[in-house]
């Protein structure tokens, strides 16, 4: 029996449960409710918790409170995704109640998880029951019930299991889309390997041992360099037009000007229309844009001019300049992606999104990169956006996170920019401007499901906008097709599209006559984004 536990023994739990988690890691991957292929829950938390399980291997440490210290920083900062986030702020409640134990006892333990729950409610703006936030929460409640009468912890955690594994088990009666796809919630279920690997260790004296060597590598930092040749259009040029006349359209602009270019964002908005382009003939684009209105805020660079500036290896480093007062991160798969948040003033791009969210610490990294006062943080998934709002207590520079869900939301956000307003306000415009994105994607499923009562296979071609499969067939220009059909109305005025690597430029381009032919009052705009995964993603505003 184990009444009390010194900082090995604590630290030694700590890398058994992790361990546990990272062997399941794919279970947990798996459990993933809605059948695309973003099922990364398994990675995510075992990517966090092996951030702090690394800390503490090799390493003696003089009281539990300093292994609980370590373990809450180091997994802040290896945070991924909302189920990493989570977790990091489990360990960090716990350490602010363990901070002044040398030897921690069953009430300790008891009283830490209860805190830990606590803090991890507080940092979600709207807790969701039925998710490792309530499995946490009745874990922890099984913990201080068994607390009223005994104070021994192989005991203490058991107890906790129980009471976790009930409250598991009955998520897919709080969330209905558990129960239709016949699962647990898989960060709950994440929770529970945690538990058992430190049972485990208390049980045994042994450390649950790591069946796979290492938790999934992070996400490759940098891009391949361009060759000169590869600059097809040598002139990054970008202006906002002050319309003479309101009710004016920018089609006509826009079909004339995309003849001379590519990379082109166009938003059109009712008194300004912002544009951005890569041209030969900047002259032209000016020219044409002169038809609408006043221009204001023009910038044309020669990309060439700065690959080379970039490519002269040689050159000794310039003196770093002054900070600028804003700069911009953001996330982004694919090639394309990357390049087109680069040309509209991005200054660092992390390389993420579905299947591999960016830790805090990799935005924190590129945050820290930007030689600016303020910097905007466009995280363009869901997943990542609380990993981004724990990076500003984390620097001095002031963070804003823009809350963008996808691709075209973070484009609209900043495209809505305004270099004169302060931070307060662009946060308010930006994330206006990225509410009226909606967004689509085209991808492949990971899983049979259902669409209007019929059961389809594996490996069907599905459309969705956020969690409903509008369309479903075994092409995805038709499923594209089909998903626009069912996102396009009355107030629609411009679409977005942006191809993956896996589809060839004629189709795209095919596709794009037909968007052009079917919706006439829009504006049709189409991307070579390369993205990995999602055939096209697209947006309508």
């Amino acid at each position: 029996m184990i009444y009390t536990m010194d900082a090995t023994e604590f630290s030694n739990a700590i890398i058994s449960a992790a361990n546990k988690l990272v062997n399941n890691k794919t279970i947990l991957n798996d459990l993933n409710v809605f059948p695309v292929p973003d099922g990364d829950t398994g990675s995510n938390m075992s990517m966090t918790v092996s951030a702090a399980a690394s800390e503490l291997i090799g390493r003696s440490f003089d009281s539990v409170g300093d292994v609980m210290s370590v373990v809450a920083s180091a997994s802040l900062r290896g945070a991924r995704g909302n189920s990493g986030v989570i977790l990091s702020q489990l360990f960090r409640g716990m350490s602010k109640h363990l901070k002044d134990c040398k030897i921690a006892d069953a009430n300790d333990i008891g009283k830490a998880f209860s805190e830990g729950v606590a803090t991890a409610y507080r940092a979600v703006m709207k807790p969701v029951e039925g998710t490792m936030l309530s499995v946490s929460r009745d874990g922890a409640e099984g913990a201080n019930a068994y607390l009223a009468d005994n104070n021994e912890i192989v005991a203490l955690l058991k107890a906790t299991i129980q009471a976790a594994q009930k409250s598991l088990d009955m998520t897919p009666e709080i969330l209905p889309a558990l129960k239709a796809a016949g699962v647990v919630d898989s960060g709950g279920q994440g929770i529970l390997y945690l538990l058992e690997g430190a049972l485990t260790y208390l049980e045994t004296g042994k450390i649950v041992e790591r069946e796979d060597g290492e938790a999934m590598p992070a996400p490759k930092k940098g891009s391949a360099k361009v060759a000169d040749s590869d600059i097809k259009f040598g002139y990054c040029t970008e202006f906002i037009i002050e319309k003479d006349n309101g009710a004016a359209s920018s089609s006509l602009f826009s079909k004339n000007i995309a003849k001379k270019g590519d990379s082109m964002v166009v938003v059109d908005d009712e008194t300004i229309i912002k544009v951005h382009i890569h041209t030969n003939n900047p002259g032209y684009v000016i020219e044409e844009a002169l038809k609408l209105g006043a221009l204001v805020n023009i910038k044309i660079d020669n990309m060439r001019y700065q690959h080379n500036e970039l490519s002269a290896s040689d050159a000794p480093a310039a003196p770093k300049e002054p900070p600028a007062p804003y700069g911009f991160a953001a996330v982004a798969a694919g090639e394309g992606m990357e390049d087109l948040f680069r040309d509209m003033g991005t200054n660092e791009v992390i390389l993420g999104g579905q299947t591999m969210n960016p830790s805090t610490d990799d935005i924190l990294e590129a945050v820290n990169k930007v030689n600016a006062e303020t910097v905007f943080v466009l995280p363009n998934n869901k997943n990542i956006i609380m990993a981004a709002e724990q990076v500003d207590a984390l620097t001095d520079k002031n963070v804003v996170v823009i809350p963008t869900r996808s691709i075209p939301e973070g484009i609209s956000a900043i495209l809505a920019f305004l270099p004169d307003a302060t931070p307060e306000e662009n946060k308010e415009a930006m994330t206006e401007a990225a509410s009226f994105v909606k967004t689509g994607n085209v991808t492949y499923a990971v899983r049979e499901f259902n669409l209007n009562g019929e059961t389809l296979p594996e490996g069907k071609i599905i459309g969705l906008t956020g969690k409903n499969i509008l369309a479903a067939g075994d092409d995805p220009a038709e499923v594209a097709k089909a998903l626009l059909a069912g996102m396009v109305d009355e107030d629609s005025a411009i679409i977005n599209v942006f191809y993956g690597e896996d589809v060839a430029d004629s189709d795209a381009e095919a596709l794009q006559a037909y968007i052009e032919e079917t919706y006439t009052d829009c504006d049709v705009l189409v991307h070579s984004g390369k993205q990995p995964l999602y055939y096209y993603i697209v947006s309508v505003e």
